[in-house]
């Protein structure tokens, strides 16, 4: 499932293939990845507008033009691709805009989310503040008014926009904190090293666009057959948190 980083990576593909660009035509070939508009709307609202500098809140990936904004957000399998104009299409291309010999092409098999050519204020109007943006005043008023534990309140996007899964796991077990642990019981050398490691894992991930499976990470073991913890060896334990499957250390996440 695309995360902050991943969107972060769309963003920049976006901007180097289009950034100051006219939209020259507009092709929808499923209108179920569209929210609040038809795909005559759409088309007729961005053909012909020059695109301005991309921006991404959390998860969300904002289209600006000179004209309106169309927000994406990329469910579990959405992807965003820069290609040239005669590089076939693939079959699961929702939604193609043409910009000067390039496509920007939005690909998602599974059509969970989709494209909102909406005011971005209303459709983040729910949203947190962006997990790169938080400073450890901020992070910490936010955990210790939370009931419940850490790894949901890191995944809950009302509070913090753009973690997911993979990376609150990473975050968590690079913390040394069980994701299970009371969000408001954190000591303040706890939340001090919780902030620092999950901004030192969205930087790191942002420079290659994903949360990386390199073997001296957890998301490099969670998918092992009997997965060990890359720091000590110790086996590494699968729960179900939040709705989904947490993988963690009991020996180093105590």
């Amino acid at each position: 499932m695309p995360e902050l980083p991943d969107v972060e990576g769309f963003r920049e593909i976006l901007a180097s293939c289009a950034r100051g660009r006219r939209i020259k035509r507009v092709e929808v070939m499923d209108a179920d990845v569209l929210h609040g508009a038809g795909a005559r709307r759409l088309a007729r609202e961005l053909t012909g507008r020059r695109l301005a500098e991309p921006e991404r809140h959390g998860k969300w990936l904002l289209v600006r033009t000179d004209g309106p904004t169309v927000l994406l957000h990329f469910g579990m399998t959405g992807l965003l691709l820069c290609c040239d104009a005669d590089e076939p299409r693939h079959r699961h291309d929702r939604v193609v805009l043409t910009v000067d010999g390039h496509e920007l092409r939005y690909r998602d098999q599974r059509k969970l989310r989709g494209l909102w050519p909406d005011d971005p204020d209303r459709v983040l109007s729910d949203q947190g503040p962006d997990a790169m943006d938080l400073g450890l005043a901020d992070f910490r008023e936010l955990l210790s008014a939370r009931r419940g534990g850490l790894k949901s309140a890191l995944m809950n996007q009302s509070l913090l926009a753009g973690l997911g899964n993979l990376t609150a796991d990473e975050i968590l077990w690079r913390a040394r904190l069980r994701p299970s642990r009371a969000a408001s019981g954190l000591t303040g050398e706890e939340v001090r090293r919780l902030h620092a490691r999950l901004r030192s894992v969205l930087r790191s991930s942002i420079r290659v666009g994903q949360i990386p499976p390199r073997p001296s990470w957890l998301t490099g073991h969670r998918d092992d057959a009997d997965p060990h913890c890359p720091r000590c060896d110790g086996r590494l334990r699968r729960d179900r948190i939040a709705g989904r499957t947490a993988v963690w250390c009991p020996a180093c996440q105590r």
